[in-house]
Order: structure tokens, then C-alpha cells, then sequence
């Protein structure tokens, strides 16, 4: 397939215009396509703005009319449910993880907070038994409405990591991660010639481990006084590490990623120092790993680099094969980023130039 027409979006431009632009794809995600929806730019240029509106995090439990001034994902949340809605007899079970890719770490935003990559404990990127990619222990949370979906989003967003720079207020220091699953209704199996039952209702909540025991936090390492990585449970073992369990809800059919990336920064402008320092170096990193990883998808590469980071690990279902893509470029209209403003239209010119094969039709509602 060829790249769609670019499209440029001017200061007066709303939100509900932009979202326009957006909504096809949601029909691709209930037809059983991956989808990723991604803000791109510098730091300070309007991503979170764009991906979430101006209150999302002061109001978790947003209705699902999103206002007027509301981001894709409330928009995508009440347009999803409203598709959704139109055939409820065949309307698969929808799942929500929210995490960061913080410090090329992967943190669960919906754990404990024993649970945090931010406590010592490591999520890893792992196939499933679908041959998809999952994060190992990440919380997977089972919707049913516009409402609780955006309540775990705005759950999230109070965890998110944050730091104040000399160009942003409030510079979110992580890339967000906002993954929306369509599976099917898993059915008990049965010995042949018995009569079928009622399939168990999904547990209220529920993750992509293979153990469904607690998060435990693990002990310190007396040497280093870090947390150590927690000892692999027993029947995780037993697969080898290299798959996790199926989706406890079903087969996983389709995923939507909605991403709203950290802001690509310069530490001589942000004045950022120490810790601070060391985020913008693994923010300047992974988008400089997901540039590579769509110059080797436009240029038909036989390996494409996505084991290079966290974040282009954890979208690789949504970036390669017949997966649809669509990057929102927010640059600052000031000279003063002028420079930052060619980068950033670079990534999103490197972004259209991606290819796909005619994909096999495909149906889940």
C-alpha cells in the first residue's frame, strides 16, 4: 500500500479535525488489523496535548462524550464503544494495559507499585503462544465502557514520570503506551462427545504471566542495595522463558496502540542535570532506535533492528508486517526551533516512505 496524503493541521485547527483524520482507523482495529496512533516531536511542542487534551490527568473519569478540546484517546475510547455498540452479539473482549518506557525500562502504570520497574523489578518483551509480542507481567485489565477506560488512563497518568526542564513545565520523562486488545472468548475444553457448557466468566483482573502469583518486591542485593530480579516462578520455567502464557481473556486478535513518545531534547537548552541528564539520553536513544527501525521497514531491510530498545520491542506488532501506522508530527512554529522542527519533520517524511504489502482481508465483529 502506498503512504496517505500528508496532511498539515494549522494553529486553528481542533482537536475534533485531527481526530477526523484518525477515526478510520479504528474500523482497521475492529477488522482485526494491529494499529499504532503516535505523537512525535520535540519537548514542550503539543504531544500530550494532542494524544490526551489539556485535563485528562486533573480528570481521570472523564465521561466518554469527550469535550471539545479532548485528545485522541478519550476520543478513540468513546468512538471505539460506540462502533462496539452497534453489534454487541458478536463483540470481542476489550483489554487495556497502560505503561512507560522510562530509562529503556518498561513500567506497569496499572501494578502495585511494589511491582514497578521503578522498585528493581524488570518486565521483559516476550512472544506469546500467538507468535505476538508481550510484556511478561504487565497488567491487562478487561473494559467495558468509554468510562473505565479512561479512568485506568487517568490512574496511569498520576504515575507517569515527569521533571520540570528550562523549556517544560512539566516534560514527561517516559514514552506512554496506551495498549487497547480485541480477543476472543476462550472456551474450556472438552473430551469429545460431551455436552458443551457455559465458558467461566474472565477474572476481574488479570496479566500476561505466566503465573498468576502475587508481585512479590524482591530482596536487596547486600552488595549494591538494589533490588535483584525476583526468581522465575516454576511453571514459567517450564516454558523456557520464551513464551508466556495466552491471553487469559482468549486469543489475542488485534491490538491498538495509542503512544504519546517523550519529547526529543537538547540537554544544553533544557538545562537538565544528573538524573535528569541520564532520562534525555535514553528519551534521545529510543527515538533515535524507532528511526532506524522505519528506515529499515521503507528500505525493505531483511533485519529490522527492533530488539534495539524498549519501545520499538514493545511496538514491533504494531510497526511491522500488515500493521497500520499513523505518526502526528508537533513541531513549535519559533525560530528558536528551527532546527528540532527539520529533525522532527525528517522522522515523519522517514515514517511515510514505510510500505506494506496488500494485506489479506480479515473480519472479528
Amino acid at each position: 500500500m502506498f503512504p496517505s496524503p500528508l496532511r498539515v493541521y494549522g494553529p486553528a485547527e481542533s482537536q475534533r479535525v485531527v481526530f477526523e483524520d484518525v477515526c478510520p482507523l479504528l474500523t482497521s482495529f475492529l477488522d482485526g488489523y494491529n494499529v499504532c496512533i503516535m505523537a512525535y516531536g520535540q519537548t514542550g511542542s503539543g504531544k500530550s496535548f494532542t494524544m490526551l487534551g489539556p485535563r485528562c490527568q486533573e480528570e481521570p473519569a472523564l465521561l466518554s462524550e469527550p469535550r471539545g478540546d479532548a485528545g485522541i484517546i478519550p476520543r478513540a475510547a468513546a468512538e471505539l464503544f460506540r462502533l462496539l455498540s452497534e453489534d454487541a452479539s458478536r463483540s470481542p473482549e476489550v483489554g487495556v494495559s497502560i505503561a512507560e518506557v522510562y530509562n529503556n525500562g518498561v513500567v506497569d502504570l496499572l501494578a502495585n507499585d511494589s511491582c514497578r520497574v521503578a522498585s528493581g523489578v524488570k518486565r521483559q518483551v516476550l512472544p506469546t503462544q500467538q507468535g505476538k509480542k508481550a510484556v511478561r507481567g504487565l497488567t491487562y485489565r478487561p473494559v467495558h465502557s468509554a468510562a473505565q477506560f479512561l479512568t485506568l488512563v487517568g490512574r496511569g497518568l498520576q504515575l507517569r514520570a515527569k521533571q520540570p526542564t528550562a523549556v517544560h513545565a512539566e516534560s514527561s520523562r517516559s514514552h506512554l503506551v496506551v495498549t487497547v486488545t480485541l480477543a476472543t472468548v476462550a472456551s474450556p475444553r472438552r473430551p469429545s462427545g460431551l455436552p458443551s457448557t457455559p465458558a467461566p466468566a474472565a477474572a476481574p483482573q488479570s496479566d500476561w504471566s505466566a503465573s498468576t502469583e502475587p508481585c512479590q518486591p524482591a530482596p536487596r542485593s547486600p552488595a549494591t542495595g538494589r533490588r535483584q530480579s525476583p526468581p522465575v516462578p516454576l511453571r514459567t520455567r517450564a516454558h523456557g522463558l520464551r513464551r508466556v502464557a495466552p491471553d487469559p481473556l482468549g486469543q489475542v486478535c488485534a491490538t491498538l496502540q495509542l503512544v504519546d513518545l517523550a519529547g526529543s531534547e537538547c540537554a544544553g537548552v533544557s538545562g537538565v542535570t544528573g538524573s535528569a541528564l541520564r532520562e534525555t539520553s535514553c528519551i534521545n536513544r529510543s527515538l533515535a532506535a524507532l528511526s532506524d527501525v522505519l528506515g529499515a521497514l521503507a528500505e525493505g531491510r531483511g533485519h529490522i533492528p527492533y530488539r534495539n530498545s524498549r519501545l520499538t520491542h514493545l511496538l514491533q506488532d504494531a510497526l511491522g508486517g500488515d500493521a497500520k501506522l499513523q505518526v502526528i508530527v508537533c513541531v513549535s512554529p519559533g525560530q528558536r526551533h528551527v532546527a528540532e522542527t527539520l529533525q522532527s519533520l525528517g522522522f515523519g517524511a522517514r515514517a511515510r516512505q514505510v510500505e506494506r504489502s496488500c494485506p489479506a482481508a480479515r473480519k472479528l465483529r
